[in-house]
């Protein structure tokens, strides 16, 4: 049965509108005061026909067909290299700090900033020669 601007809409239609609304917002067809006049006219409308006036002066939009999302930042390429920069800078100003406190301690001679530098720089020194394979994503 074909829907007629007389039939009564659901929620999801409304819905359906105030996504697509929503997107037009976006795109800069609607003017944030138009959006909310327009979002608060959608969830007041009774019909089909209510909702299709709503959306009369705009162009049509295939919501299941938008534009894929950029890629997260982490997906970005460089952004590896980035992250391990900052990784192994964070390392040496850990190694540093601990290495200065050490020294202007008096605990003897045991150098025990090794405990922070080792273990961490060793999961490091792995994640630099192993880790660069863009495991986060989905081939």
């Amino acid at each position: 049965m074909a829907a007629t601007p007389d039939m009564r809409a659901s929620d999801g239609d409304r819905d359906k509108v105030a996504a697509a609304l929503r997107e037009h917002a976006a795109q800069g067809r609607l003017t944030m005061e138009e959006f909310q006049e327009r979002l608060e006219l959608v969830y007041q409308g009774r019909t089909y026909g209510d909702l299709q006036r709503l959306t009369a002066d705009l162009p049509d939009i295939d919501l299941n067909a938008r534009p894929a999302a950029p890629p997260a930042e982490r997906e970005r390429p460089g952004n590896a290299q980035k992250g391990l920069r900052a990784a192994w800078a964070s390392w040496a100003m850990a190694v540093a700090v601990t290495t200065v406190i050490w020294a202007l301690s008096d605990f003897g001679g045991y150098f025990w900033p090794m405990w922070v530098a080792g273990p961490w720089g060793a999961i490091l020194l792995v994640s630099t020669l192993f880790g660069g394979k863009n495991h986060g994503s989905k081939s």
